[in-house]
């Protein structure tokens, strides 16, 4: 969406909206997708800083994971609970709170003299950012009452949640580029000031759910399993997956996700009613997002380490040759959930879009040792960008449309949670999947050779691209099977909410 039209809405008022809508609803979605882009882009942000961090701070290579997976952990576990707090307590007081908590986190990190308290700065991260993006979307969803509107600002949402780690990357490079490390945290204190005074003064204060009750077993079960899924697949990374410490906690984390949807089935208050996850349309958009988490992985880790170690861009370069990609992203999520979701839906859209990325990324395993960014990654990316534009969008409005209000900040939370999840499972089965095929190319070879090195590193990588693609493809028939036929019509339980 163009600045142009956000301003022409704004200036119309409330004459032009819908009926219930808040005249103010385009600067909440200004708003709502700073703090989304803060959430996001720190999953990726500190990544190219971390070379940096680790020489400045001292700690070793088996620690450097930790940075990484301490805001992980803590982000995908406590998804569900801050999505209930936000549906409980006020999805305002939720927002500002996970503002201000992730603000402070972020300058203990920048702070952080030593590797314990940089950990400590991300975890809580995390946890603050798992109260601020289910308030977030949900705030999106209640905002927005009008289909139309509704589509175009998921499309603004979902493109930011698809490009983010692509802006992370871009917004680390320039950073530690210019600065140091640290101000990849610190740069979240800055933009939290916008966010904070424009939530403060935008948002109205609302509780949808406030005469239930907090579901403490169910909180319990699921933050267990969801912190024992995403630690099991961490550690296939660093591990092996014969590791007790891999399959363990997966198996662990398994029982327990499935005695949470148990106990769903039971309590009277239940954390996430299985009737969210339970409708076609909305189940198939979870998977959507969980698979494009996976997939995604492979084109911002993989091609992160191409671009840098073959191609010898620096983190700003390699940031910048993200551009592409995350413009044609953009792009296809306003054609997607604004022009063809209302004329053709679901059933056909996503699908396309992941057949889409599919053919992106098995072209883009044919990188070679003396391949060129301009013939063999640009068009590729531009071709994954448009696919994944497609998907994400219209799957997250799928997945949070229809739900009654007292349930929006879960379904919300959901999302989130699929997409974290996603991604903790993609960077560990192609981290894994990359190693072995360099290890078997490497066997019987000169291991010392530079040009046997270097050929290595493109077997790992494009047998990570080809995974994706794998990935994607395996999405395409999923999201084809489930989609049901026709377009999604507004639901009567649907929250409309009427902004002061």
């Amino acid at each position: 969406m163009s600045q142009k039209t956000v301003t022409e809405d704004t200036r119309k008022g409330a004459a032009q909206a819908p009926p219930g809508a808040s005249p103010k609803r385009w600067w909440i979605l200004a708003i709502i997708a700073i703090a989304q882009l803060m959430v996001v882009l720190d999953a990726t942000i500190v990544n190219i800083a971390l070379p940096s961090a680790q020489a400045d701070l001292g700690f070793s290579d088996g620690n450097r994971q930790w940075v990484v997976t301490a805001y992980a952990l803590a982000f995908a576990s406590l998804l569900l609970l801050g999505g209930r707090i936000a549906d409980l307590f006020g999805r305002k007081t939720a927002f500002l709170i996970g503002v201000v908590g992730f603000a402070v986190a972020s300058a203990l990190g920048g702070a952080a003299t030593g590797f314990g308290m940089l950990v400590v700065a991300r975890a809580l991260q995390g946890a603050f950012g798992a109260l601020l993006a289910p308030a977030a979307l949900s705030l999106l969803n209640t905002t927005f009452t009008d289909a139309r509107e509704r589509a175009r600002a998921f499309s603004v949402y979902g493109a930011i949640a698809g490009a983010g780690g692509a802006v992370g990357l871009l917004l680390g490079g320039l950073l530690t580029d210019a600065f140091d490390w640290r101000w990849t945290l610190y740069v979240n204190v800055a933009i939290a000031v916008v966010a904070f005074a424009g939530g403060w003064v935008l948002l109205s204060s609302h509780r949808d759910a406030a005469n239930a009750k907090l579901d403490v077993p169910g909180t319990i079960l699921v933050a267990a399993g969801l912190f024992s899924v995403v630690y099991g697949f961490s550690n296939a990374e660093t591990h092996d997956w014969s590791s007790p410490l891999t399959w363990g906690f997966l198996i662990v984390g398994v029982i327990l996700l499935a005695a949470f949807a148990w106990w769903q089935t039971r309590a009277a208050h239940p954390l996430l009613p299985l009737r969210i996850l339970l409708d076609r349309n909305r189940g198939g958009s979870f998977l959507a997002v969980l698979i494009t988490g996976a997939g995604m992985f492979g084109v911002f880790l993989f091609l992160t380490y191409y671009l840098q170690l073959n191609l010898g861009f620096s983190p700003t370069k390699t940031g910048v040759a993200f551009l592409p990609m995350v413009v044609a992203l953009m792009v296809a999520a306003q054609v997607g959930t604004t022009v063809l979701m209302p004329r053709i839906g679901p059933k056909t859209v996503i699908p396309l879009g992941f057949a889409i990325a599919t053919a992106g990324m098995a072209w883009l395993s044919g990188l070679e040792v003396g391949s060129s960014y301009s013939s063999a990654v640009l068009p590729q990316l531009v071709v994954t960008g448009l696919g994944l534009g497609l998907v994400m969008p219209p799957a997250m409005q799928m997945a949070t449309g229809g739900v009654a209000a007292e349930d929006a900040g879960v379904a919300s939370a959901t999302v989130n949670a699929m997409q974290q999840v996603g991604g903790s499972i993609g960077t560990a089965l192609l981290n894994t999947l990359a190693a072995t095929a360099a290890s078997d190319y490497l066997a019987g070879r000169d291991a010392t050779s530079k040009l046997v090195q270097a050929q290595a590193s493109i077997e790992s990588y494009t047998t990570a691209f080809w995974w994706s693609a794998g990935l994607f493809g395996a999405g395409t028939v999923i999201a084809f099977l489930l989609y049901r036929r026709g377009v999604p019509q507004q639901d009567a339980d649907a929250p409309q909410v009427v902004h002061m």
